[in-house]
């Protein structure tokens, strides 16, 4: 009995265990599930999961709403996660922010995903155009265009593009911005890119005085702004769109003086008159133009003719507005015949300058009228106010650039308005900023520079 109780007990040892009955004794002894057990299911599912947030964040991006962006992405770490936390950061106004994130996104991708990298780097190019850090590297965009460009992704390559052409309007480059913009073919871009193009089309046309290929743009804007559905764009386009109602200049002919628009200001500048323009410092009949941005007093004499035309100015008050002298004496009046012959030289083909009794008078060669046109506001530091008039803060090192002037007599020029209110600083070291409140009722186009635009 006992011999028979053991062989059933030694039976039962060396009997084989089920799969089943063995996956289950492991479970219990590791606490874990095996490899092949369901496992993966919730890995897939999460991956999915992950896939889905980004693809929501990134249509709310696209339409114009950061916020519910955010909420999708707030918690997420990976790269493509602080790429769309990045855009909505700088959608939402931190620009910093924005771009500290979209930098780690950028070397989060690294180089096994240079299409995603790419378009990192654009995000932050478009940052830094926002934020007027013209310094930027332009050769950085540059690359990144040419991957896109490389991975088929020809959307982001053209807006690659348009952000150059947005970088060279904005430092008054015309000529290169128009030969950037004619390469972009538009007719496969989204309603929202259509609405940046059109805008950068006005923005050139509206630099170059072409109001009615300005007004044509804007009302494509409008309409793609509508279509796109993004608050944000159809406010931009409706802000450009009030260039061309508000007064850019001041007319000054025969004594008389009035307000011009835009449109007006085109009409003058394409007429047979004698212009003296104060805003570009240029004299100009039709097509021949004669540069007097580098010869302030030359200028200065040539307004006050202008102004006075058909009379003459009495040398007492050319010598005031050229040299800022209170009594004309006789160093005064040999300093003045020397500026007034090399006036002459300057403007031979246009106009003489000839000598009266009481002073001097100018004598169109052709025209028939002679016209000022003064800026709509008189300030001595009135192009570095229109830069800051878009209401974007802005370095010193960026209104140099785009001025073409040395960064100290930006600087200057800065303390001055500073002093008496008109702009205001902010920060410190590299990261100061200025900025400033629109000049109410007035346009300052005609003040930005536009480099090449009057060879």
């Amino acid at each position: 009995m006992e011999s028979e109780k053991r062989r059933k007990r030694l039976h039962r040892r060396e009997r084989p265990t089920s799969p089943r009955r063995l996956d289950s004794e492991k479970l219990r002894r590791t606490s874990r599930q095996p490899d092949n057990a369901p496992r993966a299911v919730p890995e897939v599912t999460e991956e999915r999961g992950v896939h889905s947030l980004i693809r929501t964040a990134a249509r709310a991006l696209a339409s114009g709403d950061p916020l519910t962006a955010l909420n999708w992405v707030a918690l997420c770490n990976d790269a493509p996660a602080l790429a769309l936390r990045g855009i909505a950061m700088a959608q939402l106004g931190d620009l910093v922010r924005g771009k500290a994130l979209l930098k780690r996104a950028a070397r989060a991708f690294g180089s096994k995903d240079a299409l995603a990298r790419a378009r990192c780097i654009i995000a932050e190019a478009e940052i830094a155009l926002v934020s007027r850090d013209l310094t930027w590297p332009s050769k950085a965009l540059s690359a990144a265009r040419t991957t896109l460009e490389e991975h088929g992704d020809r959307v982001n390559a053209a807006y690659a593009r348009y952000l150059e052409v947005r970088h060279l309007l904005l430092i008054g480059r015309l000529d290169d911005a128009e030969r950037q913009l004619a390469e972009l073919d538009p007719t496969h871009f989204p309603p929202a890119f259509k609405a940046a193009y059109e805008l950068v089309i006005a923005g050139t046309a509206i630099r170059r005085l072409r109001t009615k290929t300005a007004r044509a743009a804007l009302t494509r804007a409008s309409r793609a702004a509508h279509q796109a559905g993004i608050p944000a764009l159809m406010a931009e386009v409706e802000s450009t769109s009030l260039v061309l109602e508000t007064p850019a200049a001041r007319l000054i002919a025969r004594g008389v003086e009035r307000l011009l628009f835009l449109e007006d200001v085109s009409t003058l500048l394409t007429s047979k008159a004698l212009v003296i323009d104060g805003c570009r410092l240029i004299v100009r009949e039709a097509d021949t133009v004669v540069s007097l941005a580098r010869r302030p007093v030359l200028f200065a004499l040539a307004r006050a003719l202008g102004e006075a035309w058909p009379g003459d100015v009495s040398r007492a008050t050319l010598v005031a507005r050229a040299f800022g002298g209170k009594r004309a004496d006789e160093s005064h009046r040999a300093r003045l015949r020397v500026e007034v012959g090399r006036l002459r030289k300057m403007l031979r083909t246009l106009a003489g300058v000839s000598a009266t009794m009481r002073g001097f008078a100018l004598v169109p060669r052709r025209a028939s009228e002679v016209a000022v046109l003064a800026r709509p506001l008189e300030e001595e530091h009135a192009p570095v106010l229109a830069f800051l008039a878009d209401g974007e803060s802005w370095s010193s090192s960026a209104l140099a650039l785009a001025l073409g002037a040395s960064q100290r007599t930006v600087q200057r020029a800065l303390d001055s308005l500073a002093s008496t209110g008109k702009v205001q600083p902010f920060g410190h070291g590299r990261a100061r900023r200025w900025m400033t409140l629109p000049l109410p009722g007035f346009t300052t186009t005609l003040l930005l520079p536009a480099h090449c635009q009057f060879d």
